[in-house]
């Protein structure tokens, strides 16, 4: 439900989530009126007030929870995001030589940013990974490997070079859980019901003016379902209007990625001039 919701465009979601719930909330206090009557619901004004205030607490903390907790996964995916790409970065500069094996694992790192751009971006949208991106991850550490055999003297260069491909899998590996979702079933139960009860509550109350009192009444429904909005729109990362580009992996792909991007190697040092007789 939150990811179909979230895949939606923005004036999709605010007409589904806010403006055709707070138009039946507002529809609510009318209709009791007329069934009841306001008399019977005005004796409920003085307790139903303190019990609302309990309630009405209650689901705030709930709801300012699932913002705050979803907001920072959000700032978690643009991180991972920004960190694979750093990863990338380096690893482009590392394997900067000439040798065969160099070679090898630049162009492996090539396909796999554009793997990763092209197929990763638009299945993660549905909360799933690419399996082609994961055979090019697969493939670049092959390569990387076969710099890991060329001997001591590369004992060095492929050590860093394996460890920043640890970073860009673990970048990757978090980008894909966060992008499945992260809040629970249990408590989007919690906080739909919530929210349906909690404006249900005002029901019933009845005040002299019934306009003052729908008026008030979508009010609350609409700052309510207003909140349930934001945990859903950024709840998947990389789904709908508001989601996670690809802009910084492309971006590095732009200036490391073609042949002619490629990091050269700083020449040696001139050799020391003789000493003089």
């Amino acid at each position: 439900m939150a990811i179909i919701l979230s895949s939606l465009p923005l004036w999709s979601t605010l007409i589904l989530l806010v403006i055709l719930p707070t138009c039946l909330a507002m529809c609510g206090p009318v209709i009791l009126r007329r069934w009841i009557g306001h008399q019977r619901l005005a004796s409920n004004n003085e307790i139903a007030g303190f019990k609302f205030a309990t309630v009405g607490v209650i689901y705030a903390v709930m709801i300012a929870f699932a913002v705050v907790v979803v907001w920072q996964k959000f700032s978690d995916a643009e991180t991972a995001v920004i960190e694979e790409a750093g990863a990338s970065a380096t690893l482009y500069r590392l394997t900067a030589g000439s040798e065969t094996e160099m070679a090898a694992t630049h162009a492996a790192l090539n396909d796999y940013l554009r793997q990763a751009i092209d197929k990763d971006w638009p299945r993660m949208s549905a909360g799933k990974g690419s399996p082609e991106v994961t055979q090019a991850l697969n493939a670049l550490y092959a390569a990387a490997v076969h710099v890991a055999e060329g001997g001591t003297e590369r004992a060095a260069i492929s050590a860093a070079i394996l460890n920043q491909l640890d970073g860009i899998t673990h970048a990757r590996r978090t980008r894909l859980q966060l992008a499945a979702g992260i809040v629970p079933g249990i408590i989007w139960l919690v906080l739909y019901c919530g929210a349906v009860l909690t404006v249900c509550f005002t029901f019933f109350f009845a005040t002299q003016n019934l306009r003052a009192q729908v008026l008030m009444t979508g009010i609350l429904s609409s700052i309510v379902f207003m909140g349930l909005l934001v945990v859903v729109s950024i709840d998947h990362p990389f789904t709908g209007p508001t989601h996670v580009e690809s802009d910084a992996l492309q971006a590095v792909l732009d200036e490391f990625g073609g042949p002619d991007n490629r990091p050269a190697l700083a020449p040696p040092p001139p050799p020391p001039p003789p000493l003089g007789r």
